[in-house]
């Protein structure tokens, strides 16, 4: 089981605890909606759906850092692997044994619960229509004590989003919300246009509860409050016109006030306030598609499939650079737009130009950041900013190298 880290509360941690001791294998019989199915009496089903590469690099099918981005998870072709981020090290892991192959892995919080969605080359538990949830609490010497619930749907399923409460499972044309962990029962369901990627977020704080995803018409994105919305009611979300072109990657803060976007052209990532649905910046980057992101209130970062990370100033833009052309003064509307635009203060490619998933590290001091950088080539990069533009690399391990220093 994993433990929180050093200045992190456990109070949080322990409530989940607490409530997941009475969790039970059950088999949620979701029969009466069109895309899901009465889970079957064996998990013992063998068996493309969204990965960060097409080839996976050592055996790595996808990567997600969890809620705090304190921790990341690595589904692989031998299982899954737990790794703190800082200090870097292995939490636990379950070895092919035990899951098989997996295809996709989210993680609640630093909490004893997993959801799994098989995948790769030789799953042993379920087809990728579904999603098992693993309590590494539960006693049990067989892997399949461990599975205390299974989501079981028609089609692929492409994503999962999990917060203290609720769990998202995104297929290609349908998001699916349910209560959670206990005695889960069907919130909501949306319908989307298709969404082959899986594009959608959630927002993990206590306060808001915030979901966006792709909405019907090409380029806009559909902003849902769970708290304010009636349970198995169909109201419209919040509709955001972000883009010109088809949504490719989409992102909340960690407070739900801010959501930022990229279009599958992917030189422009803008961001919004989800309250007044209003444009607050419009941030340019090079010509290969953004992929990740992740922002906090002062900066952003956003990663291509090929490696290259590039670092944006939210709170002060200033620090951003801009076009010797807005120096010249009134210009067109096409080219107005141009100039009008900020691109990254800082940027940096991982050596093996690999894709990566990127998240804020902890501060060293006042005026220097860190970002870091988690590659499907089982690499480990930390590089260092300052607001004048500097970046540098400052560690890089091999996370797959690495043995584990607890049991999960």
């Amino acid at each position: 089981m994993l433990s929180s880290p050093p200045g992190r509360t456990l109070l949080q941690l322990w409530i989940l605890q607490r409530s997941t001791s009475c969790l039970r294998r059950t088999a949620i019989d979701f029969s009466d909606q069109d895309e899901s199915l009465p889970v079957a009496d064996s998990l013992l089903r063998k068996k493309q759906f969204w990965t960060m590469t097409q080839q996976p690099l050592r055996g790595v099918t996808s990567l997600r850092f969890n809620q705090d981005q304190s921790c990341f998870c690595c589904a692989m072709e031998t299982g899954v692997r737990i790794y703190n981020v800082e200090p870097l090290m292995e939490k636990g892991h379950l070895d092919h044994e035990q899951v098989g192959s997996m295809g996709l892995v989210e993680m609640l919080h630093r909490s004893n619960l997993l959801a799994l969605v098989g995948g790769g080359s030789s799953p042993k538990f379920s087809e990728i229509s579904a999603v098992l949830i693993w309590d590494d609490a539960r006693d049990g010497k067989d892997s399949k004590d461990k599975l205390v619930l299974e989501f079981t749907f028609t089609k692929p399923v492409l994503a999962v989003r999990m917060r203290h409460d609720k769990i998202v499972i995104v297929l290609k044309n349908r998001i699916y919300v349910y209560s959670f962990p206990d005695s889960p029962r069907k919130l909501f369901e949306f319908d989307t246009r298709d969404n082959p990627k899986g594009l959608c977020d959630l927002c993990p704080s206590l306060e808001k509860q915030l979901l966006v995803f792709p909405g019907h018409k090409c380029g806009s994105l559909q902003l849902v409050d769970l708290a304010s919305t009636k349970p198995g009611t169909s109201s419209a979300p919040f509709t955001i016109n972000a883009h010109q072109s088809d949504v490719a990657c989409v992102s909340l803060n960690q407070t739900g006030t801010v959501v930022a976007s990229a279009s599958q052209k992917g030189t422009l990532i803008r961001l919004f306030d989800t309250q007044s649905k209003e444009k607050l910046v419009e941030l340019r980057r090079g010509t290969d598609p953004a992929t990740l992101y992740c922002h906090d209130s002062s900066f952003l970062c956003a990663s291509s499939d090929k490696g290259t990370v590039h670092i944006f100033a939210l709170k002060d833009t200033r620090l951003n650079r801009r076009s010797a052309l807005a120096r010249v003064g009134k210009v067109g509307p096409m080219i107005g737009q141009y100039v009008d635009s900020q691109w990254s203060l800082a940027s940096f490619t991982v050596p093996a130009e690999s894709a990566c998933i990127c998240a804020f590290g902890r501060n060293t001091s006042k005026n220097v950041n860190s970002v870091i950088a988690i590659c499907v080539d089982g690499t480990f990069h930390k590089y260092v900013f300052t607001p004048d533009g500097n970046c540098n690399r400052e560690a890089f391990d091999v996370y797959l190298d690495i043995c584990d220093d607890d049991d999960f």
